[in-house]
């Protein structure tokens, strides 16, 4: 297979996607937008199953994207450097796996040609957003910490039919 054949997150960096191409990285699974919490102590972030006001909580999508900064002044607009420093971003986020020189993952809608895939491997945060960060107190969010946004789901690990041979 020559490189011209290689899918475009195989043979090009990050910086050299095109605007399309690095929005297409996105396989929308929801768990960038779900609300941090940062320990001032050690720096340790937890992730809670609280959406980001902007978040859809059915569709995983953002409601107002084109408009996110103004809406949500603390969002992160996902870049080359930061998909590979920071360190919440979810362990199954694209943008971290291709700036790691990881292929996608057999889920990814990208590879399987279908977005309902994101949902069928667990890795989705459809249906686990328990509610939007407007009706949850400061105080209360400690209670909505959770660690499944920050592990690779188990169904996601191997594509179905394969048993434990293909690895994502």
């Amino acid at each position: 297979m020559s490189e011209d054949d290689l899918p475009f997150w195989r043979r090009k960096t990050l910086e050299e996607m095109s605007r399309d191409e690095w929005e297409s990285l996105c396989d929308g699974c929801g768990r960038c937008c779900l609300i941090k919490l940062e320990d001032e102590d050690d720096g340790r972030i937890y992730t809670t199953d609280v959406g980001c006001r902007l978040l859809d909580k059915s569709t995983c999508r953002c409601g107002d994207y084109k408009n996110r900064k103004q809406k949500v002044p603390d969002c992160i607009q996902l870049s080359p450097d930061l998909a590979r420093t920071l360190k919440w971003l979810p362990p199954t986020c694209a943008y971290r796996l291709v700036s790691r020189g990881q292929d996608l993952p057999w889920w990814h809608p990208l590879v399987s040609g279908r977005a309902e895939t994101v949902i069928e491997a667990g890795v989705s945060a459809a249906r686990r957003i328990a509610t939007g960060e407007d009706e949850v107190s400061t105080d209360g969010l400690f209670s909505h910490i959770r660690t499944w946004p920050t592990r690779w789901p188990r169904k996601a690990r191997f594509k179905p039919g394969t048993g434990d041979g293909e690895k994502r």
